[in-house]
């Protein structure tokens, strides 16, 4: 196990094996959407560092994740135990989602998903690579979740964002607010922060840009 983090409030555990805490889930932990009593759905949770980085913003949520590994899923589980939360993580295929929960009952569906298509030469390792699941698939296991009206907000590479743009409009996803992050004032944005709404009108917020984060 690698050392324990401070995750506001709560003590998040992480194995050698699950994908590390990065700046990404953070960006996206501070940059979503958040009400008390909305029910939110991580996709692919990984040992769940965002459902709590949620709950440390909004202790009023009900939380549940989906998570391919068997082994993070169950650490997710405990992270979320040990810290006194509740939350259901279920160890599945987020492609089935179908099979899984009901059909838009979701105010908000996050995911900090894999970056880089099959077959383009990049490499992040699995985590980083959609063997498992395409932009496609996550943006409509994404839709199917989220009622009218609800959100998913999501953290990608900014080459990618016409793809994304038109990926999320063909689900029905209309995206509403945007941000760019960069390290520093003379380099590319690394990171893009996006949320849509389920059968939103058009209309998109550019937010500044974030930069050292």
């Amino acid at each position: 196990m690698r050392p324990p983090e401070r995750l506001g409030p709560f003590l998040y555990r992480q194995s050698d094996t699950c994908f590390p805490l990065g700046r990404d889930t953070l960006l996206l932990s501070d940059f979503v959407t958040l009400r008390r009593g909305w029910r939110v759905c991580d996709l692919g949770c990984g040992a769940g560092a965002l459902p709590l980085l949620l709950l440390a913003r909004e202790p009023g949520l009900t939380m549940a994740g989906i998570e391919l590994n068997p082994d993070d899923a169950e650490l997710a589980r405990r992270n979320l135990a040990e810290n006194g939360l509740t939350g259901t993580v279920l160890t599945a295929d987020l492609r089935r989602v179908r099979e899984l929960l009901p059909a838009g009952n979701r105010e908000l569906v996050v995911s900090n998903p894999p970056y880089f298509a099959q077959n383009t030469g990049r490499s992040g390792g699995a985590a980083r690579m959609e063997e498992q699941c395409t932009l496609a698939e996550l943006c409509r296991a994404a839709a199917y979740l989220t009622k009218n009206g609800g959100r998913f907000a999501l953290v990608h590479r900014p080459e990618r964002l016409c793809q994304l743009v038109e990926t999320l409009r063909s689900c029905g996803l209309e995206p509403k607010r945007m941000q760019l992050v960069q390290h520093g004032p003379d380099t590319p944005p690394s990171a893009l922060l996006l949320e849509a709404v389920r059968q939103g009108r058009p209309g998109l917020e550019v937010l500044p840009v974030q930069i050292g984060a």
